[in-house]
């Protein structure tokens, strides 16, 4: 007996995270204000199965767009896996613990960086400023994932 039905086949982490990276490297060659690429949530940490989506982390150089308007630039369609971004710039990405601890730690224990790296949260040295009270563009979005 044979049968007319299709077998799908959900990509193995090393596959998603080996397009990811490829992906990474392509929008940095393109997008000289792109300062790194991180994966976070199930394949941050490591545990990603079937159904699992792609979480992103764009650190751009600086960013003055509403959240909204931040995705538009970057295309994920050649990514394997419905794919979620969060996009922020370098000043949001060295405040975020003052303005959203929890996600901060969150984000601290899980991000695995794909390309270039960014100082660890809470770490902050030289001449960077971290604002004590951000109330910037995405802190209105993160205030109700808290």
């Amino acid at each position: 007996m044979s049968s007319t039905g299709s077998v799908l086949r959900w990509p193995s982490s090393e596959a998603v995270l080996e397009q990811a990276r490829a992906w990474a490297e392509r929008q940095a060659a393109t997008h000289p204000d792109l300062e790194a690429v991180g994966v976070f949530g199930s394949y941050g940490r490591g545990d990603a199965g079937v159904g699992s989506d792609l979480d992103l982390l764009l650190i751009l150089r600086h960013c003055d767009l509403p959240v909204w308007e931040r995705l538009r630039r970057w295309d994920t369609g050649a990514l394997p896996l419905a794919t979620d971004l969060l996009v922020y710039s370098r000043a949001e990405w060295d405040s975020l613990p003052q303005w959203n601890p929890a996600f901060a730690a969150v984000l601290a224990r899980d991000v695995r960086w794909l390309v270039g790296k960014v100082a660890a949260l809470g770490a902050m040295k030289g001449d960077i400023e971290v604002a004590a009270d951000f109330d910037g563009p995405l802190a209105e979005h993160f205030d109700a994932l808290s």
